[in-house]
């Protein structure tokens, strides 16, 4: 599939990713805190949001430390710290999804920060970036760069000297 058909398809789901994001989301959230509210009382559903979020406060710090020190243990073993990296993503995007209100969007938070579900979002991410990663052939003859063909190896000669 060609780049350009690639970027086509890419633009024209973002008006959908954007609808769902701004528009969807926020009315799931809105019926299930209702739902929640009509079984155990609006109080006790303020009170469960509450506690939901400092739950959700500690795991942040707990697991962001802990990804923090094995990126910095990675680090200084001289080894590639890419489960690291993915890890502190997926806590970044999990405490993004803690700050919005309601159930939905922290009970998916916690997933992707919780040490035994993060390994699935991790092989998830990797599929994703792996998807997106376009790779060139500089052996390879014709259009696929900037420089649009083979690569011409030679020596620069300066005149003046």
């Amino acid at each position: 599939m060609g780049a350009t058909l690639m970027a086509r398809r890419r633009r024209s789901l973002l008006p959908a990713l954007l609808f769902t994001v701004f528009i969807i989301v926020p009315i799931i959230e809105i019926y299930v805190i209702i739902q929640v509210g009509q079984v155990i009382g609006a109080w006790w559903t303020v009170v469960l949001l509450v506690v939901d979020s400092i739950f959700g406060s500690w795991l942040i710090k707990h697991e962001g430390g802990r990804a923090w020190r094995g990126l910095r243990e990675a680090i200084e073993d001289g080894r590639m710290p890419a489960t690291e990296l993915a890890d502190g993503a997926l806590i970044l995007v999990g405490g993004t999804l803690m700050l919005a209100p309601g159930f939905v969007t922290d009970g998916f938070g916690i997933l992707l920060i919780l040490p035994f579900t993060r390994p699935l979002f991790r092989r998830l991410l990797a599929a994703v970036v792996a998807s997106r990663i376009t790779v060139l052939d500089v052996n390879r003859p014709g259009p696929q760069g900037p420089g649009q063909g083979p690569v011409v190896r030679g020596e620069v000669i300066d005149e003046e000297e």
